[in-house]
């Protein structure tokens, strides 16, 4: 009997150079870290332009390629998928008005950038983290994933124990209960993965990880392995099953 292999996306350089950051982002990161303020930042937004938001724009447009190979319903988009450097200091004690760390975030088309589970990596001054899963949801996007988790153990098992996940990833990652929530079983068989309130996959790897040549593809491999994951969260929420 033969058994078919599913297409897995391998990233070819084209002529055109491969998208990455040079040391100088790190330089400029590190820099800001030590002069956060924003008479400082003003001085330096070219070099922030050039070396920083500039590269980050062309990771995310050739991602607009390549992630339809294997997640068609995420979106790759700089004006969706790019934070901005700004803080937001309005609830927080520390007044520091720029982030020191680049970040973008790939969203599924129908649920937007803050619902649902997301693609997600970030550039900081000392290591590079990339990832994804689903943050902050709301109460009832909860109960449907833990629902979904509870009917689907197995093959939410068999994607958090593949090989590559487990080589990269670890394990399931984020903020839990103490007991398992109300509407199941103490004793139910997912127990470990329901008294969950996020669900969290991160590879860190050093910040030279960003500047090095095999950065692209290895961060689009990394994604490419992490995608089961993150499509079986939005499988109970998205409006559309993919």
């Amino acid at each position: 009997m033969r058994v078919s292999v599913p297409h897995r996306h391998c990233y070819t350089p084209s002529s055109v150079a491969v998208p990455r950051f040079t040391p100088k982002a790190l330089i400029f990161l590190r820099s800001l870290k030590r002069h956060n303020d924003r008479e400082w930042f003003r001085k330096h937004r070219d070099t922030y332009e050039t070396y920083v938001r500039g590269p980050i724009v062309e990771i995310v447009d050739q991602l607009a390629l390549d992630l339809p190979t294997f997640a068609p319903e995420l979106v790759a988009a700089p004006k969706v998928s790019i934070y901005r450097i700004h803080r937001d200091t309005r609830f927080s004690p520390d007044k520091s008005p720029y982030k020191t760390q680049i970040a973008a975030t790939f969203p599924h088309r129908n649920l937007g950038r803050h619902n649902g589970a997301s693609l997600y990596f970030h550039v900081a001054t000392d290591h590079v983290l990339v990832g994804g899963g689903i943050y902050a949801p709301e109460s009832r996007q909860l109960y449907r994933v833990r629902e979904h988790v509870a009917t689907n153990l197995t093959r939410l098992r068999a994607i958090v124990n593949a090989p590559a996940f487990r080589r990269n990833y670890g394990t399931v990652l984020g903020k839990q209960l103490q007991r398992v929530p109300r509407g199941f079983a103490p004793d139910h068989p997912a127990a470990e993965y329901l008294r969950f309130k996020q669900f969290l996959a991160v590879c860190k790897r050093p910040a030279s990880f960003a500047t090095g040549p095999r950065f692209y593809g290895s961060l689009l491999r990394l994604f490419e392995q992490i995608y089961p994951f993150i499509r079986f969260l939005n499988e109970p929420i998205a409006n559309n099953s993919f």
